[in-house]
């Protein structure tokens, strides 16, 4: 029988490296992917220090657009096939979209968008053959319109209706497909994205650690949606009440306090 991994993207720090650290402590072999090959190298060996199965580390950019064809080979290489693939990679930018670098808005898309659906068909044969499940790491701004942050609210809107659609075609077959829908958690987006955590985040705030359980979790119960926080859980039921151009006005509001 092929051996069995749970492929992490973004597994270096933040909700990732949490994630790894909770499907190793259950039993997993994980496959760590990132590009700061130090950082998940040093992560391996702590769980390979904690008695967990040696973790595969694959250092690859993950904004490359051959980033899938390296993954791939790495796994091929290792004799292993994906069980269990969380989507976890991806980054922010704050600002309005005409003043911000329309390179990095593109890379953006490339990597929350295009490196996530890549792999959910690539290793789709895989997931299936095994029963497993896929994770994917949306947003709370998967809900809602994002002025400020065009472009990153847009693709977690992306990453929720693909979750959702592929769990309905998937579902049936025995697949486990969840979205993780996360509010300000403390990592290093917000310094990549340049975001000052602001009234908001005091509220919404929860921990990387409690947010990859919750996501472990939901997939586990084979949840559609997973919401960590109590905060967080209110706003989709809340946003069923509220007209889209308050929605709007509201989210307008809050970035601009952010300035």
């Amino acid at each position: 029988m092929t051996a069995r991994v749970t492929l992490i993207t973004g597994a270096s720090s933040g909700i990732g490296a949490e994630l790894a650290r909770i499907f190793a402590a259950n039993g997993h072999r994980v496959a760590l992917v990132a590009r700061r090959g130090d950082r998940l190298k040093g992560l391996a060996d702590q769980l390979a220090a904690a008695g967990h199965s040696p973790p595969i580390v694959i250092a690859c950019d993950l904004q490359q657009r051959d980033a899938g064809d390296t993954i791939a080979a790495a796994l091929a290489a290792e004799g292993v096939e994906v069980e269990i693939l969380v989507n976890n990679a991806g980054f922010g930018l704050f600002g309005k979209a005409i003043a911000l670098d329309r390179t990095q808005q593109l890379e953006m898309a490339d990597l929350n968008v295009r490196l996530l659906t890549d792999l959910c068909l690539r290793f789709a044969d895989q997931v299936i053959r095994h029963r497993g499940g896929i994770l994917n790491v949306a947003s709370i701004a998967s809900f809602l319109p994002g002025p400020g942050m065009a472009v990153y609210y847009a693709t977690k809107a992306y990453v929720l209706s693909l979750t959702e659609a592929l769990r309905g075609e998937w579902g049936p077959s025995g697949v486990r497909v969840t979205a993780l829908c996360p509010g300000p958690v403390p990592t290093e987006f917000q310094q990549r994205a340049g975001l000052e955590p602001g009234l908001d985040s005091a509220i919404l705030n929860v921990s990387p650690r409690a947010a990859a359980m919750a996501g472990y979790r939901g997939l586990k119960a084979n949840k559609r949606l997973v919401l960590p926080g109590v905060g967080i859980r209110m706003i989709p039921f809340l946003l069923r009440f509220a007209p889209r151009g308050m929605v709007l006005a509201a989210v307008s509001r809050v970035q601009q306090r952010r300035r």
